[in-house]
């Protein structure tokens, strides 16, 4: 088994081998793993390890079967869990859907749900009722693979807030060796 000490990002940028890198970089979804890689590269302390520099870097106009399918595998096979970024944005993509399957179905690796479009816990959580809000749970219908296939590893729900990022991936409950129960989490209000 790989060493799994990196943190999978996937996020919707376009489908691949249809746009050339530049437009990749200027979706949203990308733009808010950027803002990992920068907390990191701002503070070493910052808990965020980027399984997508355990490899060689592809270009989107890749082929996707020899080169581009192949080197997603083998990063997410490396890595301890998986950040899933959904937004209003998000779309179903021939790529999300492959690191979707191939990190919960093959490799149950719990995984980070960010929502970039929410800033408090009070936003993806009904503080009363200590349930997640329906407006969360229908992005989960922009990709479907995770939608189903979500209830087999560990969930966590979390907005777009830095320290709860920093605790999410601080915490042994969302890492493939120490994961827990699988069903959906969040940190109450």
């Amino acid at each position: 088994m790989a060493n799994k000490t990196g943190n999978y990002c996937a996020f919707y940028v376009t489908d691949v081998g249809t746009d050339s890198n530049l437009a990749s970089h200027s979706v949203k979804d990308f733009v808010y793993y950027n803002l990992l890689r920068a907390w990191k590269g701002s503070d070493s302390t910052f808990p965020f390890v980027d399984s997508h520099n355990k490899n060689y870097n592809v270009r989107d106009s890749s082929d996707w079967e020899t080169t581009l399918k192949p080197r997603l595998r083998d990063r997410i096979n490396k890595s301890k869990n998986l950040i899933l970024f959904l937004s209003k944005i998000t779309k179903n993509s021939k790529a999300v859907s492959e690191e979707i399957n191939h990190a919960i179905d093959v490799n149950e690796i719990p995984v980070i749900v960010i929502y970039p479009d929410y800033q408090k816990k009070s936003d993806i959580i009904n503080c009363s009722s200590n349930t997640i809000k329906q407006s969360v749970e229908n992005l989960w219908d922009n990709i479907p693979k995770f939608r189903d296939l979500k209830y087999k590893v560990p969930v966590i729900h979390i907005p777009l807030d830095k320290k709860l990022i920093r605790k999410a991936l601080e915490d042994p409950d969302f890492r493939y060796a120490t994961k827990t129960d699988e069903g959906d989490y969040f940190y109450e209000c």
